[in-house]
């Protein structure tokens, strides 16, 4: 059995991570600013009233975990403002950084104690954070933000390998979930989740710091 730590867990992706993860006997810690009834009923440990961006509420997190030792980080959380060229929300921007971006990285550094060689951080990313795959234009702070979190993930991906440690960078694809409308077009997220798990499970310290779909192929970056 392994300790999973994943956030944004009330919902969505995070949501189904908890769900295949206690069903295949797995100890899940869910972190979210407010539970859902559905992750509720889950029965699994969840630590709630965390906002990531909050560094006295990461604090406080970190202590109530002391000397718990986690074998797999899922930075699951993130959030998806439309930024336009003709709408330039600055304020919009930099907030997506704080979520998207910083808060997954300085979460990570809070919870290095919790880490040890053979644990494996991962990073929820997007495609829309490939430069080489940008054909669209717009949605400038989710992109921004997102290749700012691969960055990060590249990074951590080179100064924790000393420590036995590997790092996902991984795009779920296109989920159907409340983020994207529940687009007709998109995945279940349970279908995404196998797909991810999978990821993670060949993920190593060759591969650490990759650029992951979760059905398997190398993105671009």
């Amino acid at each position: 059995m392994k300790t999973y730590l994943i956030t944004g867990a009330n919902r969505g992706i995070g949501l189904e991570y908890c769900r295949q993860l206690q069903a295949q006997g797995d100890r899940v810690i869910a972190v979210c600013r407010t539970p859902s009834e559905e992750l509720l009923q889950l029965g699994i440990t969840v630590k709630s009233d965390v906002d990531l961006t909050n560094p006295d509420a990461v604090q406080r997190l970190t202590q109530s975990l002391q000397g718990e030792m986690i074998d797999v980080l899922i930075n699951n959380a993130g959030i998806l403002e439309r930024v336009d060229l003709e709408n330039l929300d600055c304020d919009s921007i930099r907030r997506q950084f704080e979520v998207n971006a910083i808060a997954p990285l300085r979460f990570t550094q809070s919870l290095l104690p919790n880490l040890q060689a053979g644990s494996k951080v991962i990073l929820m990313t997007s495609r829309m954070g490939s430069i080489e795959d940008n054909t669209s234009g717009g949605s400038y702070g989710y992109r921004m933000s997102k290749v700012a979190l691969s960055m990060a993930g590249k990074s951590l991906a080179i100064d924790l390998r000393p420590r036995g440690i590997a790092v996902g960078i991984l795009h779920p694809g296109l989920v159907k979930t409340r983020m994207i409308n529940f687009r007709e077009d998109a995945i279940s997220p349970a279908i995404a989740v196998q797909g991810l798990l999978d990821r993670i499970q060949a993920l190593n310290l060759e591969n650490t710091g990759t650029f992951w779909h979760a059905n398997g192929e190398i993105l671009p970056w």
